[in-house]
């Protein structure tokens, strides 16, 4: 997979990621929210919690009840009782009655708690965590109620009075109550404790009083004055209070939520960074790097490469890169190769220039000395002097003309602008023209040759000219650089009509590792002890970019003191495609 591709893929990965995120937030947020109004809706009523509510705060062990503290707090703040049966009506625990509950309660007792007055109970079975079922019964003291069973019969219904007994007076201030006294008409005709109560009731009044949620309203009529008393106490537990507390608790939910937020914007954010901005980061300084020529891959304190961990593999962060990772590290490398090779072309080259200075230098200073020589009129020169610095100055000549033209026909070659034509040649014929002409020189006498040619004609395609430059150099430097008495053995052979093979050995004293390597570089030149050095160090570059041209190979082979092989290879043509 590509980098597009990944990226694209990764991408569509975070945002599903991010969606599912933002969902599970928002899950959570309204959960935060119900869980808290639910919470605080049962701190104000406690007959509206469920039978999970009670399961952490009611501990029954041994038929002993534990109530748990905020349990009981929530139960007296609610001016509540809590009593716990058994199926069969066994009171095993109770918090918050008014007087001692009795040990066993009937099915009758039962009916008359959860439908009667003056309490009002709610009822859980709690079976969940528990080792038998349990009856758990909530009740909510009617104060109202109360108040009116305490102030009755102290009425003067006949007076139109309350007259309340001090009491009574207590009763009604510690439940923050009020009463009312009215007659037939709606008339208030007395009270005591009223906070802005109307002081005449229509029976609209009446009804708004019965559903008024800022009050808890009782009535008690009188038949045969057919007067009425209003007992209300003001609800703790109020709408406001409500609404206050819903939107304490809203706001707390929605704080927590931020900062969820918050944290995860950072987290987000760290991660992206860490995911995206790391990797691009060392990237960006790796590029920096090559470009103010420093070709290594990054590293950390250790000097151990900043991508790979401990096994040498790519880090899991650094992965979504892989393909552009892998053109950064083959192009440090290629860098880094040219940028070794470009130090040792310098290094060679100024080697070469320095050598072939020296070698113009010493044919220039020949050719200087012998024509002041020459030209000298305090000296009178013999005709065979005469002759003698002729041919020196002749030699140097030649020597420095053959220089030049090696340097500028391995630039030629290398811009390839040499003009080559091929001819069909029989090979063996011309091989053996050319070993012939070296056998000839009276300065290779100490040298052994042997010719090997194919037992049938070959022919080849060749640029004579630019041929037998490859096999004269290929044959001096087997002279130049061996021994007197080393044997040279030349062969050719065909492969299945399609390539022929040009096979030069000598039993020399070979070339090391070093040389080897460097044998076909331009201005490099090798070393022989029983050779001045005059060489140009161009000569084996060029016979290797002639072989080339003509779509040949070569090859050499050589281990120090046991020789040195030179394999060239060439297409063949058959003899009858010439027909």
């Amino acid at each position: 997979m590509n980098i597009h591709k990944r990226f694209i893929v990764q991408f569509f990965i975070q945002i599903i990621l991010a969606f599912f995120l933002l969902s599970l937030i928002l899950i959570i947020m309204w959960a935060i929210i119900g869980f808290s109004i639910m919470n605080s809706d049962v701190a104000k009523d406690l007959s509206k919690a469920d039978e999970l509510f009670f399961i952490d705060k009611i501990s029954i062990k041994d038929e002993k009840v534990t109530f748990d503290k905020k349990l009981k707090q929530m139960v007296k703040n609610q001016n509540g009782q809590l009593i716990v049966l058994t199926e069969k009506g066994a009171v095993i625990g109770s918090y918050n009655t008014a007087e001692k509950v009795s040990a066993h309660i009937n099915e009758s007792e039962v009916a008359s708690l959860i439908l009667g007055t003056p309490a009002e109970y709610s009822y859980w079975k709690l079976e969940e965590g528990y080792k038998r079922p349990y009856i758990l019964l909530f009740g909510k003291k009617n104060s109202g109620t109360d108040i009116v069973n305490e102030i009755k019969p102290e009425i003067d219904w006949k007076n139109h009075q309350l007259n309340l007994s001090d009491r009574a007076y207590q009763k009604i201030n510690e439940e923050n109550g009020w009463v009312q006294l009215i007659d037939a008409t709606g008339q208030v005709v007395d009270e005591y404790g009223t906070k802005k109560q109307p002081t005449k009731y229509s029976n609209q009044d009446l009804m708004t009083l019965s559903q008024d949620q800022y009050h808890v309203t009782t009535a008690y009529f009188d038949e045969e004055t057919e007067q009425s008393i209003i007992v209300g106490t003001y609800k703790a537990d109020s709408n406001s209070s409500l609404e206050e507390g819903i939107y304490k608790t809203v706001s707390h939910s929605l704080f927590i939520i931020f900062i969820l937020l918050i944290l995860s914007l950072f987290i987000g954010t760290f991660w992206y960074a860490r995911k995206f901005g790391v990797p691009l980061i060392m990237m960006m300084k790796w590029i920096k790097n090559l470009g103010e020529g420093v070709y290594e891959q990054p590293q950390d304190i250790h000097q151990r490469p900043i991508l790979l961990n401990k096994k040498g593999k790519l880090k899991k962060k650094y992965r979504l890169y892989k393909d552009f990772i892998t053109t950064l590290v083959q192009l440090t490398k290629t860098l880094k190769q040219n940028e070794s090779e470009r130090q040792k072309m310098t290094q060679i080259r100024e080697e070469w220039i320095t050598g072939i200075s020296h070698d113009l230098k010493t044919p220039l200073a020949s050719i200087t000395g012998y024509s002041q020589m020459l030209e000298s009129e305090n000296y009178s020169w013999s005709e065979k002097e005469t002759r003698e610095f002729a041919k020196v100055i002749s030699e140097k000549s030649v020597y420095m003309m053959q220089l030049l033209e090696d340097l500028t026909l391995t630039y030629r070659l290398k811009n390839q602008a040499l003009p080559i034509v091929k001819e069909k040649v029989d090979l063996n014929e011309f091989i053996r023209r050319t070993i012939i002409h070296f056998i000839n020189e009276t300065a290779h006498n100490e040298i052994q040759f042997d010719f090997h040619p194919y037992h049938e004609i070959i022919y080849a395609y060749i640029d004579q000219k630019w041929f037998q430059r490859i096999l004269d150099n290929l044959i001096a430097n087997a002279i130049k650089y061996n021994p007197p008495g080393t044997t040279i053995t030349v062969s050719t052979s065909l492969i299945e009509q399609h390539l022929i093979i040009i096979k030069m050995e000598d039993n020399g004293i070979g070339m090391d590792s070093e040389t080897l390597d460097k044998l076909f570089q331009r201005y490099y030149r090798g070393t022989n002890t029983s050779d001045s050095g005059s060489g140009t160090g161009l000569g084996m570059a060029i016979t290797k970019q002639l072989v080339q041209l003509h779509n040949g190979s070569i090859r050499v082979k050589s281990t120090p003191n046991k020789g040195t092989q030179i394999r060239l290879i060439l297409p063949a043509r058959a003899e009858e495609d010439d027909e």
